[in-house]
């Protein structure tokens, strides 16, 4: 192995790692509190988990057993059922956080009718919808032999062998990519921008409330009135930085894997191997990114997290102290006798 392939395989192990305990740690959240799993989103992020877990468990693997022996890892069958995998698991992905986007929009843009129009049963209808998606191309790409091992990502991916069916797996790849990823993109800009719109409307509101109390205010402590200005600046931050995390990441993780998909369609550019193993692993980080960006930096999943160590940390110390206090006993008894 060259010293790339050592260090991204490095980069595989790592994102194995800390995707694995990231959603585990979400799902652990979600078992655990019973307000998570009444709220809507909830469903989403747990469709979004499932994803992330499979594909780190099934997918990741693979990949690195790929980069370390350049070939196929495994069997023909075991490596058609993990291209198909990664082709439904990532589909679902994508269209999990535009259905998150879609919940956002509706919550901060119709506050008052959210309740009436996401639903559990919308929620359900909505995810019966991405999992009928996603489902569709993979059967599609199974059933004309479009699932192999692809050395340029090291991957068991979708791949085409045989050049006579060379225009029609274009198409299919041209299509699978705007409705997988150009169509959840066009979905995250549209609601996040409404979203942002609806929040810097409300921080003008409150900039304007806020200046008018400071003018009334005369005898107001300099380094108070400093506070209040200094949380109108966060306040205008705080939206356009989470939207713009949201987007980003989409973006970032997303868009060079999917570009050189459809560049490698072209005979005439030759695509480096190490970079198709780079925009792989830049895909895969979408699956450790996820669990952060949508739930443990949230103040609810931050909460639930702590309750669950406080829980653990005190059932160890009542179990420690019964067994520090019966050691004692068992001594104070051999003593007597």
């Amino acid at each position: 192995m060259s010293i790339w392939e050592v260090i991204l395989a490095f980069v595989v192990v790592v994102l194995m790692l800390v995707a694995l305990l990231a959603n585990v740690l979400v799902l652990m959240c979600f078992l655990y509190s019973a307000d998570i799993r009444k709220q809507v989103p909830g469903l989403f992020i747990l469709n979004l988990t499932f994803c992330n877990l499979l594909m780190t468990v099934s997918n990741m693997p693979l990949t690195l057993a790929g980069i370390i022996y350049k070939s196929q890892p495994g069997g023909d069958q075991i490596c058609h059922i993990v291209g198909f995998l990664e082709t439904f698991l990532t589909t679902n992905s994508m269209l999990s956080m535009a259905a998150l986007s879609i919940d956002r929009w509706i919550a901060v843009v119709f506050p008052l009718s959210y309740h009436s129009k996401m639903r559990y049963r919308d929620a359900a209808l909505i995810l019966s919808y991405t999992w009928l998606h996603s489902v569709s191309f993979p059967i599609v790409a199974a059933s004309l032999s479009w699932v192999g091992f692809h050395h340029l990502y090291a991957s068991c991916t979708l791949y085409n062998k045989r050049p006579e069916d060379r225009t029609q797996f274009v198409i299919f790849t041209g299509v699978f990519h705007t409705l997988s990823f150009l169509l959840s993109l066009i979905v995250l800009c549209f609601t996040y921008l409404k979203v942002l719109k609806v929040a810097r409307f409300h921080c003008k509101r409150i900039d304007v409330i806020t200046m008018q109390t400071l003018v009334l205010l005369v005898d107001i402590h300099p380094s108070v009135r400093e506070r209040c200005l200094e949380e109108q600046k966060r306040r205008r931050q705080r939206a356009t930085k989470k939207i713009s995390t949201f987007i980003g990441t989409f973006i970032l993780c997303f868009a060079p894997y999917v570009i050189t998909r459809l560049v490698e369609l072209s005979s005439v550019v030759h695509i480096n191997s190490h970079w198709g193993i780079i925009s792989k692993c830049l895909a895969y980080s979408k699956v450790v990114s996820d669990p952060f960006v949508y739930s443990l930096l949230r103040h609810q999943y931050r909460k639930t997290w702590k309750d669950i160590i406080n829980k653990i940390l005190k059932r160890s110390s009542i179990n420690s102290s019964a067994l520090t206090s019966e050691s004692h006993s068992r001594n104070i008894s051999q003593l007597n006798e």
